[in-house]
């Protein structure tokens, strides 16, 4: 593909030779020179000028520098479509492999690809143009949309509703038992019914071995849009608004609220009941026992204001410095009380 036919489909301004021939998409410090790389991060600015690549997506304003550059507000997103026209997943073509086990009153929309070892279980509904890898599992009444594509090992329990394009990667579990409880006259623990599904909007992704629960009552409810990476847990009955992002680890504690347009960080944890506003940021590891107001970026264990807690941070690696002049202050002033009290008794 040539340069200025890249920046026609992007909608980007070029900056240098149109005729320049791209052959794929980079890292900034790995790019050859038929291939695009892309600055988002301003602490990679200063490799623009030594990349070998072709071309740099960047900013409108980024200054100028003698390899091209395509121009666009959005230069990751732009880096991120430029790749999808070079790069194209593996292809799979409609049909059921023998293995697969179809109950017979599953409804199985056109162009659906069935792979080995499947089971869709009795009174499923399937969208058209599913992708079903080798031993996914739909339980009994599972209902899905268009274009669902479900990764090898996912697996959807009993009732659950998938809008259109959801994906489901490898090992994802949509839908198992919440973890409810109850204690019995003996002190046992006994198991509560975990009755109800969980809902996925339109655009769900679920990345490898996350688990989203179903409800004890009601449903467990994901927004349109919203992205669950691996090893996330969602507990029972929580919901999640649209486009917000769970990222590595986080975990629900079941009846969680998270609004939309949420960033929720890596290994952040939120207890059972609490509440999260629209476009809450949780940075990572913080663990919030209490409700978010819209808005807020939080840090910490237990969390608080993100701004507050760096200064507390800052201020903590300083602790022992500042013990120890606390400390010499008051051995000064109980030498200096000790000799006042010594004047006052005319010693």
């Amino acid at each position: 593909m040539k340069l200025g036919e890249l920046a026609t489909r992007l909608g980007a301004e070029l900056r240098g030779d149109a005729e320049l021939d791209i052959t794929g998409v980079k890292g900034i410090e790995e790019a050859n020179a038929t291939e695009i790389t892309f600055v988002a991060n301003p602490r990679y600015a200063g490799l623009a000028r030594t990349t070998k690549a072709a071309a740099v997506l960047v900013e409108p304003e980024f200054p100028e520098i003698e390899t091209a550059t395509l121009r666009i507000k959005n230069p990751y997103h732009a880096f991120s479509r430029a790749l999808g026209m070079f790069y194209q997943p593996p292809q799979y073509a409609p049909g059921v492999h023998a293995t697969a086990v179809i109950d017979p009153t599953a409804e199985i929309g056109e162009g659906a690809h069935i792979g080995a070892y499947v089971v869709v279980g009795p009174g499923v509904k399937l969208g058209p143009r599913a992708t079903l890898l080798p031993h996914v599992v739909l339980y009994p009444g599972v209902q899905a949309g268009s274009h669902l594509f479900a990764h090898a090992h996912a697996v959807v329990r009993e009732g659950c509703i998938l809008g259109d394009y959801v994906t489901l990667e490898n090992g994802a579990i949509v839908g198992a038992d919440g973890f409810g409880f109850s204690r019995n006259e003996k002190g046992e623990w006994e198991k509560i019914p975990q009755s109800g599904p969980v809902r996925l909007g339109d655009r769900v992704d679920v990345q490898a071995n996350a688990c989203i629960d179903r409800a004890t009552v009601g449903v467990t409810e994901i927004g349109d849009g919203t992205k669950v990476d691996n090893l996330v847990q969602v507990g029972h009955g929580s919901r999640v608004g649209k486009n917000t992002m769970l990222c590595a680890q986080v975990g629900l504690a079941g009846s969680s609220v998270v609004g939309s347009n949420a960033i929720l960080a890596g290994q952040a944890g939120v207890a059972g009941h609490c509440e999260l506003g629209d476009g809450v940021i949780l940075t990572a590891q913080s663990g919030v026992s209490h409700d978010v107001p819209a808005g807020r970026m939080i840090s910490g264990s237990p969390a608080f204001d993100n701004r507050m807690w760096l200064r507390a941070v800052t201020i903590f690696q300083k602790l022992p410095e500042l013990w120890k002049r606390v400390d010499r202050m008051e051995k000064k002033l109980a030498a200096a009380e000790s000799s006042a009290g010594a004047l006052d008794k005319g010693e």
